[in-house]
């Protein structure tokens, strides 16, 4: 008998009192330490910060009955690892960007990002009034998981070369590192794409196994210093428009805690979204100031490349169109993401526009 099963039928043995007694759900009484398990290195600036503020904010509104203990990548298990060791129950939660779980089903996605998908703003919308928490959870509930959003660095920069990129043929053969959907459509460009945890990156990067990467944006680049390795700096990425991050629970775990728990692992997850946006946010701009002063090459890709990169990107989701659950979750995001951009765009998007303008 599975975990789940056990806890919402063990209440039916004993007497007919104790019977009555149980007839409501048996929830974990007492102090409790959950097991986070993380795909960041410890202290990776912005991302780890996100899953500390999760664990820090879980432990103060439960009044300290609820501890989490966290662990970095490769602490207890890789950084890829962490979805196989919550949904098997070697851990109790974790704290990651979905989108490296593509191989257990490619929708994930769209809960960290796609390529030429939601900006932060629109990711949220979508998230919380046009289904797609809904369908976070039905995802999750394949795995034994429960998921929330828990984390965002805003756009993401298009990444650092060892040259400049003039044509979509300057990607033939590039080894770079770029998760997800987004490496895919690289890939089909001609690109090695390759996959590895951001703690590995300046290593790998500074060695030559790779010969670019993205990562997040300006400040968490200075942090891993990739500025120390090359000068060349693209600013604006296809492939992470608003990139979420996400607090998943076990789902038995989250089953047996009482429903004022649960709603504080939401909330913390809820929270740590918008302080780890605004925590990017506000210190992308100073970082870029000074990755320039240092000599670094702020660039943008030509039309041509940018053509490309769409290309791609329509090609590896129509790949998955044959999945009914992934074509349900992109439908939903699609639908929600043109639907909020119409009204984006002639609002604060004309305002920001006009603002620059005038203001110079």
């Amino acid at each position: 008998m599975d975990r789940r099963k056990f806890l919402k039928t063990s209440a039916l043995g004993g007497s007919a009192a104790a019977a009555t007694a149980l007839a409501a759900p048996a929830y974990a009484q007492g102090k409790r330490t959950l097991t986070m398990v993380t795909s960041w290195g410890r202290g990776l600036a912005g991302v780890f910060d996100s899953a500390q503020r999760c664990a820090d904010s879980i432990t103060a509104m439960s009044d300290g009955n609820l501890t989490v203990d966290i662990k970095a990548a490769g602490e207890l298990v890789g950084a890829f690892e962490v979805f196989d060791a919550v949904s098997s129950g070697q851990a109790d939660m974790y704290h990651a960007a979905d989108y490296y779980f593509v191989g257990q089903h490619p929708g994930y996605a769209f809960f960290t990002a796609v390529p030429f998908g939601m900006t932060a703003q629109e990711l949220v919308n979508w998230y919380y009034f046009d289904g797609g928490m809904e369908l976070h959870d039905e995802l999750g509930q394949i795995f034994g998981l429960k998921s929330f959003l828990a984390g965002n660095t805003g756009a993401q920069a298009g990444g650092w070369y060892s040259k400049e990129i003039n044509s979509p043929e300057d990607f033939n053969g590039l080894k770079f590192r770029m998760p997800g959907l987004g490496g895919k459509a690289l890939g089909k460009l001609g690109a090695s794409v390759q996959n590895i945890p951001g703690s590995e990156v300046y290593q790998a990067l500074s060695s030559g196994a790779i010969d670019g990467t993205e990562w997040i944006g300006p400040w968490a680049d200075e942090k891993a210093g990739f500025q120390e390795i090359t000068k060349i700096y693209y600013t604006a990425g296809f492939h992470e428009p608003g990139a979420g991050l996400s607090l998943a629970t076990n789902r038995d775990v989250f089953e047996s805690l009482s429903p004022a728990h649960q709603k504080i692992i939401e909330i913390a997850a809820a929270e740590a979204h918008q302080w780890n946006l605004a925590q990017f946010l506000a210190n992308n701009g100073a970082a870029l100031q000074r990755l320039q002063a240092g000599g670094v090459k702020v660039m943008e890709f030509p039309d041509s490349v940018w053509d490309a990169f769409g290309q791609a990107s329509q090609e590896v989701l129509a790949e998955n169109m044959s999945d009914e659950l992934f074509k349900k979750i992109h439908d939903s995001a699609m639908a929600s993401m043109k639907a909020s951009s119409s009204w984006l765009n002639m609002s604060s998007g004309v305002y920001t526009a006009q603002r620059d303008r005038v203001l110079g």
